[in-house]
């Protein structure tokens, strides 16, 4: 049983949506961000980007203190007002390649302690504690964590039927989407809601694990401190995006290595022929079709690798990832790649990108090395969480993506 609630969520007032809502912070290059901040005196990054007001970078306690400011004057100009009742809220994303509705609501720090709402990554314990230092001193949240649930025909009916009405906001953004958010603030449709909920066992993190984890921190700081807390305080919840399993769209991060740990390319080749099937490609750009595929791109040269399965041990959900078997066959002993999150020979690239930018930056010489699969699946997810492992780094680039500021939950 699964505890999901309506809120009271501050948000902008219907004029304002538009030109309110932003993307991730560290989505914007520097130009954009500045053209923003300059150009559009109601976007949400003056709130969380405080210091631009004064020309100067501001860091620490400080600048979380300034956030909270900003998001007052927000409030005081009523940019941002706040709903009299408790409500659940759809929120549609349309883009060029595909739709994806779900729920905003609140999600109970209960089900997180007790597994009921369950997670695939491991967290860093510095960014828990900085994030919660950061809720604490704020006093909201404006990014919910995505959550995902089995196609339910009750709730996808109910969404169909509410989104026939007029939205509370409409609006397109410059990457051509269409954001679109209704309000279900009648009681038959809310208890409806709920009590779907309430009959599902469980829940998954698909996105925003230290998001919930700093909540969980904060919630349990703000109980200790309040020795007559009820559970029913606005800490003891956090804010969500819940969304249909058929939903998501999942994609996966290539690796690029910057070198080859010593080895040159042939020794290389020869290393990788234990573990693999090695098929040079030549310059066609190969993309895996079934996993244990992995692509590879090397001096000039596409490959195909197959994992030799009479050699790989098969243990549990974890060991039949893809990402973990580069890290453990590859990465980890081969190219010396041990932490990664912090090495510094290894980078990034998630598969809304293609492998055309992985070819482009192994040619221009900065990295020498780049190895692509398919991405995890839903089903491949949902087992690892339910046995309590946890995936790679990087293993998954999960959409739909939020834009920040449409709804913000107070504590």
């Amino acid at each position: 049983m699964t505890k999901i609630l309506p809120f009271k969520a501050v948000r902008p007032a219907r004029e304002y949506a538009g030109l309110v809502a932003s993307r991730s912070y560290e989505d914007y290059s520097e130009g954009e961000l500045r053209a923003q901040l300059e150009y559009n005196p109601y976007s949400f990054l003056h709130i969380i980007n405080p210091g631009y007001k004064f020309q100067h970078e501001i860091g620490g306690e400080k600048r979380f203190g300034m956030v909270k400011n900003r998001y007052l004057e927000f409030k005081e100009e009523n940019t941002f007002i706040q709903d009299d009742q408790a409500c659940y809220y759809i929120y549609n994303i349309e883009t060029r390649e595909a739709s994806c509705c779900g729920i905003i609501a609140a999600a109970s720090i209960e089900d997180y302690e007790n597994d009921v709402i369950r997670r695939h990554e491991d967290t860093i314990a510095h960014r828990e504690e900085l994030f919660k230092e950061y809720l604490k001193v704020v006093g909201f949240n404006t990014e919910p964590v995505l959550l995902t649930y089995p196609d339910d025909p009750v709730i996808n009916k109910l969404l169909e039927d509410r989104m026939k009405s007029r939205p509370e906001y409409r609006f397109a953004t410059a990457n051509k989407e269409i954001h679109s958010l209704w309000l279900i603030d009648d009681t038959e449709n809310i208890k409806k809601i709920k009590d779907q909920f309430d009959k599902m066992e469980k829940l998954y993190i698909a996105d925003g694990h230290h998001r919930s984890a700093s909540s969980w921190l904060l919630a349990k700081e703000s109980r200790e401190n309040n020795p007559s807390h009820t559970g029913k305080e606005a800490y003891n919840f956090f804010m969500s995006y819940l969304i249909s399993e058929s939903n998501l769209r999942i994609f996966e991060f290539s690796r690029l290595i910057k070198d080859l740990n010593g080895h040159s390319k042939e020794e290389f080749l020869i290393l990788l022929d234990e573990w693999f099937r090695i098929e040079n490609r030549g310059l066609e750009v190969y993309k895996p079709s079934k996993k244990h595929h992995f692509n590879m791109y090397l001096d000039g040269e596409f490959y195909s690798l197959y994992l030799r399965k009479t050699n790989y041990e098969f243990t549990n959900s974890l060991s039949e990832l893809d990402s973990y078997i580069l890290y453990e066959k590859i990465l980890k002993p081969l190219l010396g790649i041990n932490d990664l999150r912090y090495d510094k020979r290894i980078a990034y690239i998630h598969g809304r990108n293609d492998l055309i930018e992985l070819k482009t930056r192994v040619d221009k010489g900065e990295f020498a090395v780049g190895f692509g699969m398919l991405p995890a699946g839903i089903e491949e997810i949902k087992q690892i969480a339910d046995e309590n492992l946890t995936m790679p780094p990087k293993s998954t680039y999960i959409e739909p993506k939020l834009r920040s500021g449409l709804t913000i939950y107070e504590f």
